[in-house]
């Protein structure tokens, strides 16, 4: 069983240039991989002239996460894939305990490792922590991180069944992934592997948390969270998954998101975000205009129920002030 690393990059030299070090340093198992969404600085050039034992792939256009990786993948032959941020860094032998549950656990297709803040590193990081789950209005959150409240590591998260893996660090079996058709390009970023492991779930593909493999990321490195498109993209995207995904009463469950996301927007006012209140509105107006292909994937979907906590992760964290995954 053979792995690769594949680093997707967009004008991000100097993230290159922090964090290759670690990952060619400790990844003497895999071989490593830059898939170049037609970057503009001289980052190929970097990688060229500095890494040599790296492979370049480089996209035509830049089409995002999920529709570089889509492009990219197609030149990736080894039995695993490990889609890994530039703002990540590895650890020694992080790849161990993931290849070793692969062998020993066919019936497990996708992994995720614990994340840790690089910026504190005691703590998890927010784009996955120690696995990700869904409650049952498409909200996600993570062991060890609910909305913004983020846990201290303490190994309170041990290897365990998750519903979804982080894009930040992503493994999956390459014959998975394209049996799965790769992300759904009209995500561009954010989500889209969300979308993938409730689509892998709902085809019984398992999706699992590997306690013993570490890594430190910076998060936001490429789109910070307080920009309004990060915004924009995790309230739209968030609706398209749950759209394409969820079994029971569409109607019903997008009438309550239009409820919950309105609340949202609300407490950007009064927060003076009007930037991300404008960002909210016009996700919804995305999500519409998309609506016709997203029913037609739901219709030629499979749908389970069990995916979620049953009861709204919204009402546990803001009403009942419910901070942690242990009190859910």
């Amino acid at each position: 069983m053979n792995i690769a690393v594949v680093i997707l990059n967009w004008n991000g030299k100097a993230l290159l240039e922090q964090f290759l070090p670690s990952v060619t340093s400790y990844s003497k198992e895999a071989t490593i991989y830059v898939a170049d969404n037609a970057s503009t600085d001289n980052s190929v050039a970097f990688v060229k002239a500095n890494y040599p034992e790296i492979k370049i792939i480089q996209n035509s256009d830049n089409g995002g996460y999920a529709k570089g990786y889509n492009d990219a993948l197609k030149h990736v032959e080894e039995d695993i894939y490990c889609l890994l941020n530039s703002d990540i860094e590895v650890t020694p032998n992080w790849l161990l305990p993931i290849l070793e549950t692969f062998k020993t656990e066919p019936d497990t297709a996708i992994i995720q490792p614990k994340i840790l803040d690089y910026n504190n590193k005691t703590s998890f990081e927010y784009a996955g922590a120690a696995g990700g789950f869904i409650d049952k209005f498409g909200y996600p959150y993570c062991r060890g991180r609910i909305f913004n409240t983020i846990e201290a590591d303490t190994n309170q998260y041990q290897d365990a069944s998750i519903f979804w893996a982080s894009g930040a660090c992503f493994f999956i079996r390459k014959e998975t992934f394209h049996a799965l058709n790769g992300f759904d390009e009209s995500f561009f970023a954010h989500m889209e592997e969300i979308d993938l492991c409730w689509r892998a779930f709902n085809t019984n593909f398992k999706t699992k948390y590997i306690s013993n493999s570490t890594v430190y990321h910076v998060g936001g490195a490429t789109l910070d969270a307080s920009h309004p498109r990060k915004t924009f993209l995790n309230f739209r995207n968030s609706l398209f998954t749950l759209t394409k995904n969820a079994k029971g009463n569409l109607l019903v469950l997008v009438f309550a998101r239009l409820v919950l996301d309105g609340v949202a927007g609300l407490q950007f006012l009064l927060q003076l975000k009007f930037t991300h209140l404008v960002a909210i509105l016009k996700a919804h107006l995305s999500y519409y205009r998309h609506l016709p292909s997203l029913l037609k994937a739901r219709k030629h979907s499979i749908q389970k129920t069990g995916y979620y906590n049953k009861t709204s992760v919204v009402w546990s964290y803001f009403i009942e002030k419910k901070r942690k995954f242990s009190q859910l």
